[in-house]
């Protein structure tokens, strides 16, 4: 038995997973995906005020946050959910394990892999759009965009941990799939619809029995929400943009917080997932 993790073999399996998705062109795919949509957004979002380009930094990001919202969540699941359970399904698991490296070795190599691929993905599909807003709002303009930029890298990561957990906890490769687009339909489409609609067919009260503040906490249990809310300007905006009845506590808009929350979206799944895959 080994005492503790061994970084060389971490890195060994990371290295493994990153190079596959550079040698199959995932990487340039995603980036090439996130390149056309985020420019095509940037110059083209205010068409419908007679406005082409980027009127301003908020209103960019304003509209790429629903781009980030829908893709990179279903991009990262589908990336990771055959992690464990494809290897399992073919075979090469029991191989892999005969080796001298450890499951939970394993599945952090493989998560540090992907996680780098769409990490990398996403920044360079992203950097057309840094270099324009540069050139029209010069240093000050990509103070916000740099921090969208990294709160859209940490939405990935805390969906590639549920990716990975999925992976573990299913049976086989058809039931993961299956399992990942239920989650992305969940927290991505159902998610503030049903609290909402909870709130309204309450009358409110849901809201009172809870407390204003309470009731608003609950965005917390959906990382796509906490990005949201990383992605705003205002507590009103906040407000408005989720429908709330009620006060939207301060506490909501420190991005220290928020931050904390979306690391805890990370480490949370995937560390009941390193709990799950012991033997």
């Amino acid at each position: 038995m080994k005492d503790g993790l061994q970084p060389r073999q971490i890195a060994a399996v990371a290295a493994k997973e990153f190079s596959d998705r550079l040698r199959n062109r995932w990487v340039l795919a995603v980036a090439l995906v996130f390149t056309v949509f985020s420019l095509a957004i940037t110059y083209f979002g205010s068409a419908a005020q007679g406005q082409i380009g980027p009127r301003s930094i908020e209103a960019t990001i304003a509209s790429l946050v629903s781009l980030v919202i829908y893709l990179i969540p279903l991009i990262a699941l589908l990336l990771g959910f055959d992690a464990i359970v494809g290897e399992r399904e073919r075979g090469s698991l029991d191989l892999l394990l005969a080796l001298p490296i450890t499951r939970l070795e394993l599945l952090l190599g493989k998560y540090l892999g992907l996680a780098a691929a769409l990490a990398l993905s996403t920044l360079a599909g992203f950097a057309l759009v840094a270099a324009l807003l540069w050139q029209r709002f010069g240093a000050a303009g990509l103070y916000h965009y740099g921090g969208f930029v990294a709160s859209s890298v940490l939405l990935g990561l805390a969906f590639l941990s549920l990716a990975l957990l999925l992976s573990v906890l299913a049976r086989d490769r058809t039931r993961a799939s299956g399992l990942a687009i239920a989650l992305w339909f969940a927290l991505v489409l159902v998610f503030d619809l049903l609290l909402l609609g909870l709130l309204v067919a309450s009358g409110g009260e849901l809201g009172g029995v809870l407390g204003g503040d309470r009731f608003a906490y609950l965005l917390l249990l959906n990382p796509a929400d906490v990005f949201r809310i990383l992605n705003v300007f205002s507590l009103d905006d906040m407000a408005r943009l989720y429908g709330l009845a009620s006060v939207v506590p301060p506490a909501l808009g420190n991005p220290w917080l928020m931050g904390g929350a979306m690391l805890a979206w990370i480490v949370a799944p995937l560390a009941l997932a390193g709990w799950r895959f012991k033997p």
